[in-house]
């Protein structure tokens, strides 16, 4: 009789039932001491005395069936299932929020299309938008990732492939402005480029802020990829007689390619809902500014900002809106980096694979020519 396989993934029923009876009696007591038995009142403490409870009692019912080992690991997994419940709670309680408050301005289509240089305070939510503040945001993230990306990896693969001492000073830099404050990096734009070069400000100022804050991320998340690269590959490159740079650009790279998107997109995230860099740096602007080298220019947070403190209830709901938009936009954006460097190592599109078909096939016409001018050397010494 063969034994039967054991199923690893997954829970039994009765661990179902012990969780249910164990949030039925949580809810339960807790409802009678609200009730009956005490004056407490207030929907947060009895939360946290219904969780209190449903821990102990859960603890209770495991260990009728378990030991104390058991018990702790699962004590410990409702834990730490239940955070992941209360910030994926959070999360999505913050974006319905949002969509909730900016939807009467979001089911307009001038929203998207016009800008605020016509509309004031009280114009109706049919007319003015967010279209100037898009352009801006997409012109000041594109400027700042064109210098952060190849900096940002490329300081990445100096500590990385590199030991020293300068690398340790490096490594200490950059993981102590990871801590930088945003207000600290527009003052530094503001009084380095604006006021001691002279430079109005504009969407690049802007950019340069944005800058200072998305490198150290970039920085610290793709040296740790980079580090997670095993070293036999590195040596396996090296065995075969490529030089330190192929070994870099063509196997170190790619393999480490998902997790260096990943790092962009951090750094992406950081600088795209930055506020207070981006007012010191590009001023303020109702229209449409499409010239990141001249003139003020509003990004997305920004104009979030100026629109949800204003008294005037569309205004609020228009600062919604935008806040909506941003959202939707950094959604578009990750998606667009997952979908460019979120392919395994090793994994090749249809233009590649012909690239390469093309290249072996250049190869072999190449050995094929040198085999054949050896054979005849060979033959005019007399060796064969």
């Amino acid at each position: 009789m063969s034994e039967r396989r054991r199923v690893l993934g997954g829970g039994r029923p009765s661990d179902r039932y012990t969780v249910l009876g164990a949030g039925a009696a949580a809810l339960g007591l807790t409802a009678v001491l609200y009730t009956q038995l005490t004056p407490f009142d207030g929907i947060l403490g009895f939360v946290v005395i219904a969780y209190t409870l449903f821990l102990l009692f859960y603890a209770l019912l495991v260990s009728f069936e378990e030991r104390g080992p058991a018990v702790r690991d699962r004590i410990a997994s409702a834990v730490v299932h239940s955070i992941g419940f209360l910030l994926l709670l959070v999360l999505g309680f913050i974006i319905g929020f949002i969509l909730y408050r900016g939807f009467p301005a979001l089911r307009h289509l001038n929203f998207y299309s016009s800008d605020m240089g016509r509309a004031g305070p009280l114009s109706p939510l049919t007319e003015g938008g967010v279209y100037h503040a898009v352009i801006g945001s997409l012109e000041q993230i594109s400027l700042a990732l064109l210098g952060t990306v190849p900096l940002g990896i490329g300081c990445a693969l100096f500590l990385s492939e590199t030991r020293g001492r300068f690398t340790r000073i490096v490594r200490t830099v950059t993981e102590a402005m990871t801590a930088l404050p945003s207000i600290v990096a527009g003052l530094f734009v503001y009084a380095m480029v604006i006021l001691g070069l002279g430079v109005n400000k504009s969407g690049f100022a802007a950019s340069l802020a944005l800058s200072v804050m998305m490198l150290p991320i970039i920085i610290r998340a793709s040296d740790v990829v980079l580090r997670l690269v095993p070293g036999t590959l590195r040596e396996a490159s090296l065995a075969l007689g490529a030089s330190r740079w192929r070994t870099v650009w063509h196997v170190v790279l790619p393999t480490a390619r998902s997790g260096l998107a990943t790092s962009v997109i951090l750094g992406t995230a950081r600088g795209i809902g930055e506020t207070s860099p981006v007012l010191l740096t590009a001023g303020m602007s109702f229209a449409v500014n499409y010239d990141p080298l001249s003139g003020p220019q509003v990004s997305l947070p920004l104009q979030t900002f100026s629109m949800v403190k204003s008294p005037m209830r569309d205004m609020v709901t228009r600062g919604f809106g935008t806040a909506a938009v941003l959202l939707v936009l950094v959604l578009i954006l990750f998606v667009v980096a997952r979908i460019v460097g979120g392919r395994p190592a090793g994994h090749l599109t249809a233009g590649q694979r012909r690239r390469r078909t093309r290249a072996s096939a250049r190869d072999l016409l190449r050995f094929d020519e040198r085999r054949r001018r050896s054979l005849d050397i060979e033959r005019e010494d007399g060796h064969v």
